[in-house]
């Protein structure tokens, strides 16, 4: 999806309330579950964690499950675009059909992160990490050991991936969008590594023990944004020169971010060690991949999401065409390019028990 900014996320956050009651489905509800002893890739284990999500939809309901981006929150992907385009009634996830379960992961939202007291004696945690807190949030806490579908933007559709790899048989369909299921590199980790370069770097920073937000934070944050999320003809067209670039810059600094730099830190630097593509022949439900054609941080033209996808037994690939009205790695946050064949997936996919 396209990755919500710090800003974005609060701002979503805040309009929580305002979109549940103007949206065309059940009025979602928040959730916290506190996952005992619960042990980190690198071995490290936390004694109780917190795990918070949010539910659209009876628990009676078939459940499904949606994965945000990095930044964000379950409650983040409560957008017109997206949910507004997809919860309704008689849209592809009905929540009057569904029950629609969207965790907040490891070290985003209202979940565990530095920022509640640890700083940077946080664990370092992964995308494995984030995965293994969904799988028992799911079956420890919610009771549930089957899903219908997972779909995930962005992170959430590296996640996505991995559930398809670590737990074959947990989802009768998987919907990775905005990914691909490949090691973390080239620009897409490149930038990212720079994007927490230029945060650790500002002397406000103080190795994790600042006391206001490094200034570099939100600059860092901007220049992220633009550089891989935005779409190329859309952005032309939106900035023809560079008087109109200079607005758009202006306006993006002016933004309010309340992010927390360490937060900021470990969410990106969550990605580095992603790589998915050792198992894929593991995955065995039916599998639709989201992307669009102007996707910067996974653009089409090296090869390697054909090369996956052949991997893929039950796979498919839906790649989006870039336009005017796309907008490269954020196209997959409006679901009207893709809610037909979303619905006709869940119409023809096999339901398996585990």
């Amino acid at each position: 999806m396209r990755t919500l900014s710090t800003a974005a996320a609060a701002f979503a956050c805040a309009a929580f309330a305002t979109l549940a009651a103007a949206a065309d489905y059940p009025a979602p509800k928040h959730g916290e579950w506190v996952a005992r002893d619960f042990k980190f890739h690198t071995g490290e284990v936390m004694g109780e964690m917190r795990i918070a999500y949010t539910t659209v939809g009876e628990p009676t309901g078939e459940p499904v499950m949606v994965l945000h981006g990095t930044t964000g929150s379950g409650a983040g992907m409560l957008t017109p675009a997206f949910a507004g385009e997809l919860f309704g009634p008689g849209q592809p996830l009905d929540a009057k059909k569904y029950f629609i379960i969207l965790p907040d992961s490891v070290g985003h939202g209202r979940s565990a992160k530095p920022s509640d007291g640890l700083r940077t004696k946080f664990p370092r945690y992964n995308y494995d990490d984030m995965v293994a807190a969904q799988h028992r949030l799911l079956t420890e806490h919610l009771g549930i050991r089957h899903l219908r579908l997972i779909i995930g933007n962005s992170m959430g559709g590296m996640e996505t991936w991995i559930w398809g790899t670590t737990y074959p048989e947990f989802a009768d369909v998987l919907v990775p969008m905005a990914a691909q299921p490949t090691a973390m590199s080239s620009r897409n980790w490149i930038l990212r590594r720079l994007l927490v370069e230029m945060v650790q770097s500002d002397p406000d920073y103080k190795n994790g023990d600042y006391t206001s937000p490094p200034k570099a934070l939100k600059l860092a944050n901007v220049f992220f944004g633009l550089a891989t999320s935005g779409g190329n003809i859309a952005l032309q067209k939106a900035a023809p020169t560079s008087a109109k670039g200079d607005d758009i810059v202006k306006a993006r600094l002016a933004a309010p971010m309340n992010a927390d730099a360490n937060d900021f830190i470990y969410q990106w630097e969550s990605s580095r060690d992603y790589d998915p593509s050792a198992r894929l022949e593991r995955i065995s439900a039916p599998l639709l991949a989201i992307n669009a054609a102007d996707d910067e941080r996974n653009p089409p033209e090296t090869g390697l999401m054909d090369a996956a996808m052949k991997r893929v037994k039950n796979g498919r690939l839906l790649l989006i065409p870039g336009s005017e009205a796309t907008r490269g790695h954020g196209t997959t946050g409006n679901a009207r390019f893709y809610a037909k064949e979303l619905g006709e997936i869940l119409q023809t996919a096999p339901r398996r028990s585990m």
